[in-house]
């Protein structure tokens, strides 16, 4: 048996298997704006949406059923962030969910406080933290990254924190460019200043190992649907910080934490989903069932992480030699995540030029519209790619081929 973490054999064959969509032959590099999903989700879902189901409680088997598969989602994402679950609440989606409690936070706030956002991020964490501000008649500072390395250091952030800032909002992972900031650093420069940290890790979370408490990040959103699981959204924070907010919510509604955080009934089959997603990513490994979840997780990341590291290697290796072509991701610690030009395409025009040749690899910005106008990039973005857990290397090749064929036809 493997020491715990250590990478171990990756059956990228056994793990597509389990993948319907597959079958129709398109390579997905789409997976950073949401994966694909494994049967076992699938089943989750069907399977509590013609299960007797009905609002919690303790009484009926539906009752009781909707209950349990609350209190399972709240643990597995417990486990896959290493948090308590008792800190999970759940939402329609990561942006609802900063809008949600950016209320909550800045009703405090007032004129002379601060917030921190970075250019990096996705607007889903620059927005919401801006119209907070407005509405309070606080002031927005915002840190820059490096253009040319895609770093974001905590140098940066550090000048522009000060003894008025109430909160730091900065991304796990850059969606665009793959960029992964030193989030502890980041934390300790927050808390110094007496501000909360807000950890946009959705991106983040599908390809690396995360540890909540060990990030120094005070929230945490990330969302199912880009780690093989259904369409909604997931907020971590320690409950004992939770129950210092106060949310607006209904009357009757349950003033317990996580509860009081959730507006309405929660979609049962989502979270019955996310679980599926959670014991399925605690499998790629193949470690020993009997370990404990988070164990299995901490193998399967150590050992996804190797995957998807050769394959971006061999992929950066062919389309960096590609001429004209300028990539953009060049930070040292990131996520598997290309964004890349070429000189004389239009990324939309590449874009469809590997569809037709059965590579999905969508063009944008990607609602990181900061951090694409800070790369020269307006509107229009760049070709994106992104691996993900079922990615092979033939996939990879076919992209690499794709795109050496496409500009060698235009010179």
């Amino acid at each position: 048996m493997a020491p715990l973490g250590a990478p171990t054999a990756y059956d990228v064959d056994r793990i597509r298997w389990h993948f319907p969509a597959l079958h129709e032959g398109a390579a997905h590099f789409d997976g950073p704006g949401g994966s694909q999903v494994p049967d076992t989700v699938a089943t989750a879902v069907v399977e509590t949406l013609t299960s007797a189901i009905s609002n919690r409680g303790t009484v009926t088997p539906a009752e009781r059923r909707a209950d349990r598969i609350v209190v399972e989602a709240r643990a597995a994402m417990g486990d896959l962030l290493a948090v308590d679950p008792g800190g999970i609440v759940f939402g329609r989606s990561a942006t609802e969910l900063t809008f949600h409690l950016a209320r909550t936070l800045s009703s405090d706030w007032g004129p002379g406080d601060e917030v921190v956002v970075s250019r990096l991020d996705h607007d889903a964490n620059i927005r919401p933290w801006v119209l907070a501000a407005e509405a309070r008649g606080a002031t927005v500072r915002c840190a820059e990254f490096d253009q040319g390395t895609g770093e974001l250091a905590p140098e940066a952030v550090a000048a522009v924190v000060g003894e008025r800032t109430r909160l730091v909002a900065v991304t796990a992972a850059s969606n665009l460019i793959g960029t992964r900031p030193d989030l502890p650093a980041i934390a300790g420069i927050a808390h110094a200043a007496g501000a909360l940290l807000w950890v946009d890790g959705v991106h983040a979370t599908a390809h690396v190992l995360t540890d909540v408490p060990a990030s120094g990040a005070d929230f945490w959103v990330c969302s199912p649907y880009k780690f093989l699981g259904p369409h909604h959204g997931v907020l971590a924070a320690a409950p004992a910080l939770l129950e210092t907010l106060h949310p607006a919510k209904l009357l009757p509604s349950s003033d317990a934490v996580p509860e009081r955080f959730e507006l309405g009934t929660l979609p049962y089959e989502l979270l019955a989903g996310t679980t599926a997603a959670v014991d399925f990513l605690a499998d790629l490994a193949l470690t020993d069932p009997s370990r404990p979840r988070r164990d299995r997780l901490v193998a399967s990341f150590a050992a996804l992480e190797a995957h998807e590291d050769a394959l971006l290697a061999a992929l950066e290796a062919r389309l960096r030699a590609i001429p004209g072509l300028t990539a953009y991701s060049n930070a040292q610690r990131r996520t598997p995540t290309l964004l890349v030009t070429v000189e004389g395409h239009d990324p939309q025009d590449l874009r469809v030029a590997l569809a037709e040749r059965g590579v999905n690899a969508p063009a944008g910005h990607f609602y990181a519209w900061e951090a694409s106008h800070a790369l020269g990039l307006g509107a229009t973005g760049g070709l994106r790619m992104g691996l993900a857990p079922y990615t092979n290397a033939d996939d990879v090749d076919r992209l690499a081929t794709g795109l050496e064929e496409i500009c060698a036809v235009a010179r």
